[in-house]
C-alpha cells in the first residue's frame, strides 16, 4: 500500500515562472507605452479631478453656504465622505500588517495595491474636514503652537481633535510601510532603467544593493512597522466612531459604534481592493499573480465582515427596542420608515444580502460576480454612513425644526472629484511602481520551491485520484 498523498495547494503564482519572468512581467508595465485603457481612464480621472479643483474653489469662494446644510442637518455629504473614505483606507493597512505577521503567503499578489489604495483614501478623507472647516486658513488651530497670547491649546476632550491625531498617525505609519517595500522593487527597476529614470530610481531606492544587511533591516524594519500599524486598524475606525458614539443624540450614543465601525471599515475596504485589483490584473495582464486564489481568500473576508455588519445592524435595532427609551426607538423607527427609507434599505440590501452569495465557491471565484459585488459593498457602505448622518440628524427633539437635506451639486462634486483624485494618483502609482511586489513574490517562489509553480492539470487530477483512493 503506497503512502497517502497530500492534497496540492494551489499555486499563488500560476504559470511556471522563473525569476526573470516575475520580473518582466511585472516592471514591464512601468517601463513600456501606456495602454490606451490606461490612458482613457486617465482621462476620466483627471477630468474628475479638474471638476474637484472647481468645487473647492467655489466652496471657499461662497462659502458653505452653497452646500445644503442647515440648522438640523449639521453634517451631510462632507462627513458621509469622510468616513467612507477613512473605512477605504482600512484594507491596506490589514493586508499588509496584520497578515504579514501572521505569515498569510496569500497577501503578496495584492498587498502593495493595497496599501496604495490606503495612503490616496485617507489623503481623500482629509480633504473633507478641511473643507468643512470653511476657511481653510484658520486650519492651524487644530494644532497646539505658542503665540503673543500665550500658548493656545486645542480641546484634547473633543474626539474631532482625536481624528487628527489618530488618521495623521495611521497615514505617516502605513505611508512608511507602503514605501519601505518599494525600495527593492525600485532597485529592481533601477538596474533595467537608462538616462534620467535610472537617476530617478536610484534616488528613490536610497541605494539599495540587495545584500544581507540590506534584507535584514528591510525585514526587521517591516516586522517594526507592521507591529505599529496592527492596533492602528482598530484605533483609527474606532476614534472615527466616537465622533459619534460619544455625542448625547438617539441613535448615535452606543457603544456598539467601535467594533461595528471596524468591520465595516475592513468590509468596506477589502471591497475596494476587490474593485482595483479585478482592474488592474486585467489592463497590466496580471492574471498569474493575481490569481482567483488570491480573489477567492478576500472574498472569504468580505464574507465574513459583512455578516459581523448584519449582525451589528440587527443588534442596533434590537438595544433601541429592549431599551424602552422612546428617542432612541424613534430614532431606528425614522431609519427604516421615515423619508430616507429607500437609503435604509440600500444599506441592507447590498451589505447583509448581497455578500451573502459568496457562501457558494462558484461564485466566490467567478471575477464578474466579484467586480460587481465589490461595487455594491461600497455603494451600500456609503448609504450606511449617509444613513447614521442624515437621517439621525433630520428629526430631532422638537419637530418643528424636521427637515429634509438633499446635496447641491457642490456637494455632489466634492465626491466624484474626490474619486477622480483617488483614481488619478492611482493609475499614476501605476505606471511608476511595480503593483504586485516583486521581491515578495519570488520570496514565495524561493521558499515553497515546486510548491507554487504550476503543474499542468493532469498533475492535479493525478494527486487528487490517489487522496480519494487512499
Amino acid at each position: 500500500m503506497s503512502a497517502v498523498v497530500s492534497p496540492i495547494r494551489e499555486p499563488l503564482i500560476e504559470g511556471g515562472k522563473t525569476y526573470h519572468q516575475i520580473t518582466e512581467d511585472i516592471c514591464s508595465p512601468t517601463e513600456r507605452t501606456p495602454s490606451t485603457a490606461w490612458v482613457l481612464a486617465f482621462i476620466v480621472a483627471v477630468s474628475a479631478l479638474a471638476f474637484y479643483v472647481f468645487c473647492v474653489a467655489w466652496t471657499i469662494w461662497v462659502g458653505i453656504g452653497s452646500w445644503n446644510l442647515n440648522r438640523t442637518i449639521g453634517w451631510g455629504w462632507d462627513i458621509t465622505n469622510f468616513v467612507w473614505w477613512v473605512g477605504i483606507g482600512h484594507a491596506g493597512t490589514l493586508i499588509s500588517a496584520i497578515l504579514l505577521l501572521f505569515r498569510q503567503k496569500w497577501r503578496t499578489g495584492v498587498n502593495r495595491a493595497a496599501e496604495a489604495m490606503t495612503i490616496f483614501a485617507v489623503m481623500c478623507a482629509g480633504q473633507f474636514p478641511l473643507i468643512h472647516m470653511g476657511r481653510l486658513w484658520l486650519g492651524f488651530f487644530i494644532f497646539p503652537y505658542p503665540n503673543t497670547r500665550g500658548p493656545l491649546w486645542v480641546n484634547f476632550n473633543s474626539p474631532l481633535l482625536w481624528d487628527v491625531f489618530a488618521i495623521s498617525t495611521y497615514f505617516t505609519v502605513s505611508l512608511l510601510f507602503w514605501y519601505t517595500g518599494l525600495v527593492p522593487d525600485f532597485a529592481t527597476i533601477r538596474d533595467r532603467a537608462k538616462g534620467i529614470r535610472k537617476t530617478i530610481y536610484n534616488f528613490l531606492s536610497f541605494g539599495w544593493t540587495g545584500s544581507a544587511k540590506h534584507w535584514q533591516r528591510f525585514e526587521s524594519l517591516s516586522l517594526v512597522l507592521a507591529g505599529l500599524a496592527t492596533p492602528l486598524v482598530l484605533s483609527v475606525h474606532t476614534i472615527v466612531s466616537f465622533d459619534f458614539a460619544t455625542s448625547v443624540i438617539p441613535g448615535w450614543h452606543t457603544t456598539i459604534f467601535p467594533p461595528y465601525f471596524v468591520a465595516g471599515a475592513i468590509f468596506s475596504g477589502f471591497a475596494m481592493v476587490q474593485t482595483l485589483m479585478v482592474m488592474t490584473r486585467k489592463i497590466l495582464k496580471l492574471e498569474e499573480y493575481i490569481t482567483l486564489a488570491h480573489i477567492e481568500s478576500m472574498n472569504k473576508v468580505i464574507l465574513v465582515t459583512g455578516t459581523i455588519v448584519g449582525v451589528a445592524y440587527l443588534t442596533e435595532l434590537f438595544i433601541a427596542w429592549y431599551s424602552g427609551y422612546i428617542y432612541e426607538q424613534f430614532a431606528f423607527y425614522n431609519r427604516v420608515m421615515g423619508p430616507y427609507y429607500w437609503s435604509y434599505i440600500g444599506m441592507m440590501s447590498c451589505n447583509v444580502l448581497s455578500p451573502q452569495i459568496f457562501w457558494w465557491k462558484k461564485l466566490r471565484r467567478n471575477i464578474f460576480v466579484t467586480f460587481v459585488m465589490s461595487i455594491f459593498v461600497n455603494i451600500g457602505m456609503w448609504f450606511e454612513r449617509f444613513v447614521i448622518i442624515a437621517t439621525t440628524l433630520a428629526r430631532d427633539y422638537l419637530p418643528s425644526s424636521w427637515s429634509y437635506y438633499t446635496p447641491t451639486w457642490v456637494e455632489v462634486g466634492l465626491f466624484i472629484g474626490t474619486l477622480g483624485l483617488f483614481f488619478t494618483l492611482y493609475l499614476i502609482f501605476a505606471r511608476v511602481a511595480p503593483v504586485v511586489a516583486v521581491a515578495e513574490v519570488k520570496a514565495i517562489l524561493k521558499s515553497a520551491g515546486d510548491q507554487y509553480i504550476e503543474p499542468n492539470k493532469k498533475h492535479y487530477a493525478e494527486a487528487a485520484k490517489e487522496v480519494e483512493t487512499h
